[in-house]
């Protein structure tokens, strides 16, 4: 008997087989919409707006420590060509990026940096503090500051610099101020010493244009919501990883691929739908999120599209090889992990600012990821994503290669 079943014929049968498997597994099915459902909803709560000043607490308030300074200094004789250097303080806390809260007394400074006080700007330059345990409202319009350090000075910290003397300045940190804060802080007050002292700093500092790498980012800092729009996308793309996994491994372990074997279908043809399946899957959700959260524009969209390709592509090679290996529901869950938790490892690499390591940049999904915060992001095009899209398309070959050898040879021992 002839057989006219054509051979798109046979991979459109796969492929139905394959959506109606999906659809009546309702753990993916919910946990796909949940996953649509919360990332978008999380993408949208984030702040959008990125704060760019320090703000500084000091005790005791600048006109207090330069009126005690000044006094001192002039009851011990002190030349007025010296007292001018006290002008230098001023200057120091006047600086961009900086806000400056004063406190009368050092215990209300501490409480506020432990957030024990809460404190309001209320008027440019006016500052109220109240009790969060307490009745006390603040004013409608006030906008409420986080203290990001304070520091207190000792009332003769200038007339001690002035005269060489030791003086002590206690600094009070939140446990969640970045170390680098701390030192740029504890470094301000060595600088405002010598230079009430009238001396150089010990340290010879480099050119302006030698400190700073990269894009000098100061003034045009990145929310937190801009840079999950890639994270989101990525985690999406990998969480298809389980469904397809699932759904090989549950054809391999129940012989559904044996049964299908004795129709006109051939190895290839399945091989060719489980590829089309997983990476449609992976793909149109990425696409959803993508569209949700705003990240294609007129210019972008046929990179970005390409991108998610790729990155479908990467993690439906991923579920051809757990699936191939996977024993049981537990094994698969295990060995998806194994492969999975190393995946991500870039995508919190590159979102943070700083070089990735070397060995991070040779992981597979590095440059998709490296893709996605490029173009959502800093708005990069062809010309400047090239090399990355060359190194993702490598990764894939090889990868995907891989996992269509292993799921062949799974289906041919069957």
């Amino acid at each position: 008997m002839k057989n006219n079943v054509s051979n798109s014929g046979l991979l459109f049968a796969i492929l139905k087989k394959d959506i109606q498997v999906y659809s009546r597994n309702m753990i993916y099915l919910f946990l796909t919409v949940l996953s649509l459902v919360f990332f978008v909803t999380i993408f949208w709560l984030v702040p959008d707006t990125v704060d760019e000043d320090i703000t500084l607490g000091i005790t005791p308030p600048l006109s207090t420590l330069l009126s005690e300074g000044r006094e001192f200094l002039q009851a011990h004789g002190v030349p007025p060509e010296l007292l001018e250097e006290l002008a230098g303080i001023e200057s120091a806390f006047d600086e961009e990026g900086f806000m400056l809260v004063e406190f009368e007394k050092e215990e209300p400074l501490r409480k506020a940096v432990s957030g024990e006080l809460e404190v309001y700007l209320i008027d440019q330059g006016q500052f109220i503090t109240i009790d969060p345990d307490s009745d006390q409202q603040a004013p409608d319009d006030a906008i409420k500051i986080n203290l990001d350090i304070g520091m207190s000075f000792p009332y003769t910290f200038l007339s001690d610099a002035i005269l060489g003397e030791q003086s002590t300045v206690i600094v009070f940190a939140d446990a969640a101020v970045p170390g680098e804060i701390r030192g740029a802080m504890q470094g301000l007050i060595r600088e405002i010493a010598f230079q009430l002292a009238g001396h150089e700093l010990p340290v010879e500092l480099p050119d302006e244009e030698t400190i700073i790498l990269g894009n000098d980012r100061l003034g045009d800092q990145i929310s937190m919501r801009a840079k999950m729009r890639p994270l989101i996308a990525f985690f999406i793309m990998m969480m298809e990883t389980f469904a397809l996994a699932s759904l090989i491994s549950n054809e391999v372990l129940q012989r559904t691929v044996t049964a299908l074997t004795v129709t006109p279908m051939r190895t290839w043809h399945f091989l060719l739908a489980k590829t089309i399946f997983g990476t449609a899957l992976a793909m149109s959700q990425a696409v959803i999120i993508l569209i949700f959260v705003r990240a294609f524009t007129a210019e972008n969209w046929p990179l970005l599209l390409l991108i998610i390709l790729l990155g479908s592509l990467l993690f439906t090679a991923v579920a051809m090889l757990v699936g191939a290996a996977g024993k049981d529901f537990i094994g698969q869950l295990m060995l998806s992990m194994l492969f999975i938790i190393p995946l991500m490892i870039p995508a919190f690499a590159v979102l943070f600012p700083g070089s990735a390591a070397a060995w991070v940049r040779i992981l597979p999904s590095y440059p998709i990821v490296r893709l996605l915060y490029d173009v959502t992001i800093h708005g990069s095009l062809w010309s400047d994503s090239i090399n990355s899209i060359a190194y993702a398309v490598l990764w894939g070959i090889v990868l995907f290669s891989v996992g269509l050898f292993v799921l062949k040879r799974k289906v041919a021992s069957l």
